[in-house]
Order: structure tokens, then C-alpha cells, then sequence
């Protein structure tokens, strides 16, 4: 098990009947023939979980990702965060407890979640129209798409995403 973007390898682990580990999850000494290395500590298989999903993460890949003191497999982490953590009008890290607003994949904070001609706030509730990667409110949307000229269009009703588990 490794951390994406750490760099630590795990210490040595002797052979000997006094080399035993404790495992960071249920703090009990690590007897199982195989342990997991993360988070610069050591892990029993069944003790490594997502907070979210509460997956095994050493049967379900061979990475795991961190943010806040949370342990999260991919899926999960991709769910709450997006790609890269970062919202995707500010660029800036969106903290692990706060609420988020998502657009076809985008994550965004709750501020930043505007309409990007008139700039106010998108609540759960509002229509908007998501085009070529910009948000625009129901009474913003581009005048080329009254007239039709636009088939790509996505309208979508506002839903919040939930809290972080």
C-alpha cells in the first residue's frame, strides 16, 4: 500500500519473534503474514479502511489517498475532492469538511459555484446550463442557445453534493 505522492519506504521488518509491528488502526501487535505500510505506519489488511466506504483498501488496489486525517480509496476520494482536490474556478484546496457544489465532474466551493455573466451564487434548486467549462444561470444563459444553435447543450437542475463522511 502506498501513498500517492509520499515518498517514505517502510523500515526494515526483521525476522526475529521480537520484530513485532503495532498496527495504527486497532493498536494491536501485527502477527498476520502479510501488513501494510502507509501513512509512515504499519496496518493489519482487515484495520487499513476508507472513512467513507469502509473498503479493505489492500483488496481493492494498491494506493491510498489522505486529506484531513482521513484515509479514502480512489473512488471515494475522486467523489468528494475531484482529480485534484482544488476547486475548479479558484484553483484553490477545498478542505476535507467542507460542503462542495459539482458541475459534469467539476468540484467547486460553495462561493465559487457562480453564474459566470451575472456572478451570483447558484443554490440547490437553481437550473443553470453548463457550457464549455462555464456555468450560466437560467436568465444568463448565452442568447444562442434561445435561438437553438447550440445542440450540445446540458441543462441540469443544482443538487448539492453531501457532506464529507
Amino acid at each position: 500500500m502506498v501513498n500517492p505522492g509520499g515518498n517514505s519506504q517502510p523500515p526494515a521488518v526483521g525476522t526475529g519473534s521480537l520484530s513485532w509491528k503495532r498496527c495504527a488502526g486497532c493498536g494491536g501487535k501485527i502477527a498476520d503474514r502479510f501488513l501494510l505500510y502507509t501513512m509512515d505506519s504499519y496496518w493489519h489488511s482487515r484495520c487499513l479502511k476508507c472513512s467513507c466506504c469502509q473498503a479493505q483498501l489492500g483488496e481493492i488496489g494498491t494506493s491510498c489517498y489522505t486529506k484531513s486525517g482521513m484515509i479514502l480509496c480512489r473512488n471515494d476520494y475522486i467523489r468528494l475532492f475531484g482529480n485534484s482536490g482544488a476547486c475548479s474556478a479558484c484553483g484553490q484546496s477545498i478542505p476535507a469538511s467542507e460542503l462542495v457544489m459539482r458541475a459534469q465532474g467539476n468540484v467547486y466551493h460553495l462561493k465559487c459555484f457562480t453564474c459566470s455573466t451575472c456572478r451570483n451564487r447558484l443554490v440547490p434548486g437553481d437550473r443553470f446550463h453548463y457550457i464549455n467549462g462555464s456555468l450560466f444561470c437560467e436568465h444568463d444563459r448565452p442568447t444562442a442557445l434561445i435561438n437553438g444553435h447550440l445542440s450540445s447543450l446540458q441543462t441540469n437542475p443544482l443538487l448539492p453534493d453531501q457532506k464529507v463522511c
